[in-house]
């Protein structure tokens, strides 16, 4: 019973839920396996419960910076030492947290997938004592997932270097076809006297199902109408999903101008802001989030009873993950998608911009050479920091089309494109040691922060110092937030030097930079995947405009459940079940009218009234009758044919 008590312990829960036990026991074995969990299913459980029952620490590679730090802060809470390496960090950082990785002392290192592949990464790794490797959005990996990243493969490297290390892969959106490529590329070989051989996986699944869901699609020519009707009719937290940035600006202002309470959150926030505006919307302040698909990850709220997507994704995989964040507590709750023609064309230019035409791709490629003066046969390795719109304006390109751009040139091995690199906050006290201690106008907070500061950080008083806002919030006792508003305040008063965390695009070059007409774009970078985005959407749409189908079995059986039954509750269930009690209903009408009319007699048309039944529905009734010729009206009288 040791796994339930570690669960009982550090996260406060009686018993596991669904598959989460036979995931544990799987991975504590030291089988390599695969969890297919929905999203809210509880996949953090199935590794961070048996990562500590298990000697050694457990690498965590998960593409989301933000997950990590969240995590991070909760396993601290509960007393667990956990560290995160991710892009952006400076080296001094990284060797302290490798170094304690080494010595024991740490029990969760989250990587980011860029990170796998550094030198400093895997020379440290070769000394760590690993218990096992999670793979967080698992999918990921696949070149069929709606989401690859080349970086995923380098996954591949550390298994080398620790062959007989178990993996744990985990993902809530995955089809039959990713499932086997997921396998494929994790697939270690593990030593058997002197073969290798490849490594099988136990493969649990958990029914993507999620019976307190209801899927919804509207078809409306007025979304922003039915959005704020939908919205003021119900109740309860609300994401809104829409795709531009300006759009979540423009929507949350329409949402409080109908006096609804409402923000907006997309990845061009600074990151202070980002932070105060999901706080706001999961502490219950503002009800209503209308964000890009930049929100929601790693983001666990449970009581969200409405997801609404106001633009249509341009996949399932997508909006299955992102509905999937209504209802987390068991609680009925509600999906909808608003549609209409315009949406068609929309996802048709969609594939325009995320597939240019491969001269723009090579231009792109040529214009980055302009913008960083990097001339042919140079660059390799160099990392530079990437203003997307100061591109855009300098060579007159369009961002939507160059981020794109860059993505494929990543995937062809050209380029490393990091959207997310994370600059650590820096922080220079700008008063001397003795006038700092002499402060009297501090209050307690403030002061643990600043201890914290000094006990962790040498050179301070001399110089700008990278810090880590998440270690100093463990050791004051204080959130993350709340080190950052005490930064913040201690900057105004000039007591110290604070330049705050934001997130910077970075480009790394994998290659030396190309003449533009030896540029490379194999059929299975382009032309491929090309064709799985055009059958995305394809599946997006016909989810859209199928209405003889139950939602919820669409969904799954694009999943590859194919033995689902109909929800019940959903606008096409619902409607075939409207149309059945109609159908009934004129049914008995007429067996009712029959059965008066037995008598061979001629019966007052008033009589029928006698019969109670309604009037819609007995008025449908005597038109089929008479249209049957089962019976005859003349005169104000009915009599039977």
């Amino acid at each position: 019973m040791r796994y339930e008590d570690t669960l009982k312990k550090y996260w406060g829960y009686d018993s596991f839920r669904g598959i989460q036990r036979d995931i544990i026991e799987s991975i504590c074995s030291g089988h390599d396996t695969l969890g297919l969990m929905p999203t809210g299913g509880g996949k953090s459980i199935t590794f961070q419960v048996p990562a500590m029952t298990m000697e050694g620490v457990c690498i965590v590679v998960t593409p989301l910076i933000a997950l990590m730090k969240d995590q991070i802060h909760h396993l601290r809470l509960n007393g667990i030492i956990a560290e995160a390496i991710y892009s952006g960090q400076q080296r001094d950082h990284i060797l302290r947290i490798l170094e304690n990785c080494i010595l024991g002392v740490t029990k969760f290192l989250y990587v980011s997938p860029e990170r796998l592949s550094s030198n400093l990464f895997q020379t440290k790794l070769r000394h760590m004592r690993v218990s096992f490797i999670t793979v967080d959005e698992a999918h990921c990996i696949s070149q069929w997932g709606y989401d690859f990243r080349p970086s995923y493969l380098r996954i591949a490297d550390i298994r080398r270097i620790h062959p007989n290390v178990p993996v744990l892969a985990l993902t809530a959106t995955a089809t039959p076809q990713v499932v086997d490529d997921i396998i494929e590329k994790l697939s270690g070989e593990h030593t058997n006297g002197e073969q290798q051989e490849k490594s099988t996986f136990n493969v649990f699944r958990m029914s993507f199902e999620r019976k307190n869901l209801t899927y919804l699609v509207r078809h409306c020519p007025d979304k922003l109408n039915e959005l704020i009707c939908t919205l003021d009719g119900t109740s309860g937290s609300a994401i809104v999903y829409v795709r531009s940035r300006r759009h979540a600006r423009e929507i949350a202002e329409h949402l409080c101008d109908a006096g609804l309470s409402a923000t907006f959150f997309h990845a061009g926030l600074e990151l202070a802001d980002k932070d105060r505006r999901q706080r706001d919307w999961q502490q219950d302040r503002v009800r209503i989030m209308v964000a890009t698909n930049a929100f929601g990850m790693g983001i666990d709220k449970p009581n969200v009873r409405l997801v609404i997507h106001y633009d249509c994704p341009d996949s399932i995989e997508a909006y299955f993950q992102e509905a999937g964040r209504a209802g987390r507590d068991g609680m009925a709750a509600q999906a909808i998608l608003l549609y209409n023609g315009s949406d068609n064309s929309k996802l048709a230019k969609r594939i325009e911009d995320t597939f240019p035409p491969r001269d723009y791709i090579k231009q792109v490629y040529e214009h980055l050479a302009y913008f960083y003066q990097i001339a042919a046969g140079d660059g390799y390795g160099v990392v530079h920091e990437f203003n997307i719109d100061e591109f855009c304006r300098s060579f007159h390109h369009f961002p939507i089309r160059v981020h794109a751009a860059l993505q494929i040139l990543e995937r062809a091995g050209y380029l490393e494109y990091d959207e997310e690199q994370d600059n650590q906050a820096r922080v220079r006290f700008l008063v001397g040691r003795e006038e700092l201690y002499r402060l009297e106008q501090v209050s307690a907070d403030e002061d643990r922060v600043i201890v914290a500061l000094l006990r962790n950080y040498g050179g301070l008083f001399a110089d700008y110092g990278y810090i880590d806002e998440s270690l100093i919030a463990q050791q004051a006792s204080l959130t993350p937030q709340q080190v950052y508003d005490i930064l913040k305040a201690l900057a105004q008063r000039h007591l110290i030097g604070f330049i705050p965390s934001k997130q910077v695009p970075h480009i790394r070059y994998l290659q030396r930079r190309e003449d533009t007409e030896h540029i490379q774009l194999p059929r299975s970078i382009y032309e491929d995947r090309l064709e799985q985005y055009r059958e995305r959407i394809q599946a997006m749409l016909s989810y859209a405009q199928r209405s003889d189908y139950c939602r919820s079995r669409q969904l799954l059986a694009y999943f590859g459940e194919r033995d689902a039954h109909d929800c019940h509750q959903c606008d096409v269930c619902l409607s075939e079940e409207d149309k059945l009690v109609t159908r009934e209903g004129q049914l008995d009408c007429r067996q009712r009218i029959l059965s008066l009319l037995a008598d061979g007699k001629r019966h007052h048309i008033t009589e029928l009234f006698r019969l109670h039944l309604p009037t819609e529905e007995m008025n449908a009734a005597l038109a089929h009758l008479m249209e049957e010729e089962e019976i005859l009206q003349a005169d104000g009288f009915v009599s039977k044919a």
